[in-house]
């Protein structure tokens, strides 16, 4: 039986459908960090909203990454300025987290909390999108499938995650360290950064990527200690 180009009756499709979730999923683990922190500073009622259209567009926009995701990946520079913002990212939610005020820092609303996580989506799936598009097979209905079928997953991987933070407050430093650690190792493997110094080593990269954490955690605790004291 073929459904929208699809042979659902074929056990190849299934796999392949199972295989791109499962990709997703995994590869998303960083995706449902930033969502989480990103909602945790929102008010009760617009945490789930946030959680929900930020998951849902970061999908949409991820199929639409996936098809060009070979091309842009030999792009010079577009490593580096998703580096850069990575960093920022890290350090603005980190230093917001310090707050006692739980739920009375709502500055920029749900509209920021949804674009800080479409921008902090695009950037970290840069590598992530190549292994899905390999487990569609070329099949771009497949592709979308899989993607959509991921939401109700990655949600709720995102909502657990953010109850677990307001228990347990280092979960958001260990979120920003995270930023920190995919900057560090996003930077030196830019084409542009290749052209200049060569091809890094795994340890090297390793090192750049605990910089990079250090860095995040170092800014976003400063910030956070100055944002403290000033009120």
């Amino acid at each position: 039986m073929v459904f929208f180009g699809l042979d659902i009756s074929s056990a190849a499709m299934w796999s392949a459908l199972g295989s791109i979730m499962l990709a997703n999923i995994v590869l998303s683990g960083d995706n449902a960090v930033v969502i989480a922190m990103a909602a945790r500073s929102l008010k009760p009622e617009h945490q789930n909203k946030a959680i929900f259209w930020g998951s849902a567009a970061a999908i949409v926009m991820r199929i639409i990454l996936t098809v060009v995701a070979v091309q842009l990946l030999a792009l010079p520079y577009l490593k580096i300025i998703g580096a850069v913002l990575l960093v920022y990212i890290g350090v603005d939610l980190l230093s917001g987290g310090g707050d006692d005020d739980s739920h009375g820092k709502e500055i920029n609303g749900l509209g920021a909390a949804i674009r800080t996580i479409l921008i902090a989506d695009l950037v970290m799936s840069l590598d992530n999108v190549l292994a899905v598009a390999a487990a569609a097979k070329g099949s771009t209905a497949l592709l979308v499938l899989g993607l959509l079928v991921s939401i109700p997953l990655i949600i709720f991987g995102s909502t657990l995650l953010m109850k677990i933070m307001e228990r347990f407050p280092i979960i958001i430093t260990l979120g920003a360290a995270l930023l920190g650690f995919l900057a560090g190792e996003m930077l030196l493997t830019d084409p542009a950064f290749v052209g200049w110094f060569g091809k890094m080593g795994e340890q090297t990269i390793l090192f750049a990527g605990v910089v990079g954490a250090a860095i995040v955690v170092s800014l976003g605790l400063w910030m956070q200690k100055r944002s403290q004291a000033a009120a």
